[in-house]
């Protein structure tokens, strides 16, 4: 610590700088957490740091979906520990968060009492508080899996750090359907949906801070159903159209994730009448057998979601679909698994995520009889990636050619480079100066590789042409 003098002749600490490093796995959700940690922590001096080596707390962000998910955590402790115990750290801490934590809370302590917080995702409103009281007990870890009463959205504070130009903004949290595979309603709670006034000027404030792109995130987002300046309830339609009235000037807006029961007139409305709604939707169908679909819960036929997919196709002919897929659910034949194929290659889709199962504790499905040998299961994931693949491979080829409004997000790997996203989500990498990254720029896609494209700015008398929103003057030109 450095003493000053204040103006009146008294003395002012000033503390050091302190450094926070915070690794996330899973989600976007959990990307925004991270951010909004990050936030509540930067008024204690904390600045961001991409070494643990450096850091004087380091938080892991966790996410219990995926297989062997708790293990990971605890190599990654393993990995910090051995950064804090080296010299000159006696007062660096180490914090667990989000899904892993808030499941596995007690058992993270057990094995690994060196950790100093435990915290789930419903508490890191609380976390300078939390920190607060790891300093003042050392050796007596904080463990906060809590549901707390209030909305942790009422105490994050306004501003957001800088984003640039894409950023996230969570609007819903929890899940109500509770699919016999999902951990998300243990861990993430019962569904909640922020106001439609606290929505719109957080929005504004990303807008303010360079984001040309905002993604509204919800465990199960389109089952939105916030409080509205109305005093009625919208829906996540109504909350994006409020969005692009209320922000004219920014060209892009997504959400995810979806699920195909709660994709109704509204949303599909949106789709349609909204240009800066992408043409790109992630909308999750995991199996393409009813009998299946049924174990899992989903409370939804293959036929509900080709009829979903239909509605929406004829709303906005141009839209993209991305899904989510897992095969070997206990149960599954070698018909329910040809049911998928047969959903996969009449649906078409530009991306997918697939797995193989694998219970997660605590969940109905963990105990269902039927289990599938995992070497089945093996076959069934490779056979099921490879018509992915090949839909992807063709998605991206009949873009080249093509012209594209691409977001520059960042440089690319090369001097000379940078790097975007199409309207459908494709990586686009092009030749272009680095005032373009954070603007909108037409591209010419020349090339389709196997999981990104590649393109050149297009120039009209040797000046980039920057696209713009469907309908809207650029500057300086009449409405």
């Amino acid at each position: 610590m450095s003493t000053a003098m204040r103006g009146d002749g008294g003395d002012v600490t000033a503390r050091e700088p302190k450094r926070l490093y915070l690794k996330t796995w899973g989600c976007q959700m959990n990307v925004y957490d991270s951010a909004r940690m990050a936030d509540v922590l930067a008024p204690l001096g904390y600045a961001p740091t991409d070494r643990p080596d450096d850091a004087d707390l380091m938080i892991l962000n966790t996410c219990h979906i995926r297989e062997k998910a708790t293990e990971k955590v605890f190599s990654e402790l393993g990995r910090l520990r051995a950064a804090r115990a080296r010299p000159g750290r006696p007062d660096a801490m180490i914090a667990v968060a989000g899904c892993v934590a808030q499941a596995e809370g007690e058992e993270i302590l057990a094995r690994a009492p060196y950790v100093d917080l435990v915290f789930g995702p419903q508490t890191y409103h609380e976390l300078p508080e939390m920190v607060a009281r790891a300093e003042r007990a050392r050796g007596t870890p904080v463990l906060n899996t809590e549901f707390p009463a209030i909305s942790k959205f009422d105490h994050l504070p306004g501003e957001h750090a800088a984003t640039g130009p894409t950023a996230f903004l969570s609007v819903q949290e929890g899940c109500d359907k509770f699919c016999t595979f999902c951990v998300v309603p243990y861990t993430r709670g019962a569904e909640f949906s922020r106001p439609v006034a606290d929505i719109v000027d957080e929005a504004r404030r990303l807008a303010a801070a360079g984001a040309l792109e905002i993604t509204l995130l919800g465990q199960n987002v389109n089952a939105y159903h916030g409080a509205a300046p109305d005093g009625g309830t919208w829906g996540l339609g109504r909350l994006l159209a409020a969005l692009a009235d209320a922000l004219p000037e920014l060209p892009r807006l997504r959400y995810t994730t979806s699920h195909p029961r709660d994709v109704d007139g509204e949303l599909i409305a949106a789709h349609r009448d909204l240009p800066q709604l992408m043409p790109f939707l992630h909308l999750p169908v995991q199996s393409g057998s009813d009998r299946i679909l049924k174990a899992m819960n989903r409370r939804h036929t293959a036929d509900d979601f080709r009829r979903t997919v239909d509605a929406l196709r004829t709303a906005r002919p141009d839209l993209a679909l991305s899904s989510d897929f897992i095969v070997g659910f206990p149960g599954e034949t070698d018909g329910d698994f040809a049911a998928t194929l047969r959903l996969v290659t009449e649906t078409g889709f530009a991306q997918a995520y697939s797995f193989a199962y694998s219970a997660r504790p605590g969940t109905p499905a963990a105990t269902l009889p039927g289990q599938v040998d995992a070497a089945v299961s093996s076959a069934r994931l490779t056979a099921l990636q490879q018509l992915l693949a090949a839909q992807q491979t063709a998605f991206n080829h009949a873009t080249v050619g093509t012209v594209q409004p691409v977001l520059l997000e960042k440089p690319g790997r090369h001097p000379g480079q940078a790097a975007g996203r199409t309207p459908y989500l494709q990586a686009v990498t092009l030749e272009a100066s680095d005032r373009l990254i954070g603007r909108v720029v037409d591209v010419r896609i020349t090339e389709a590789r196997a999981n990104s494209l590649a393109g050149e700015a297009v120039t009209v008398d040797g000046v980039v042409a920057i696209a713009r929103p469907p309908d809207r003057p650029a500057a300086g030109e009449a409405a």
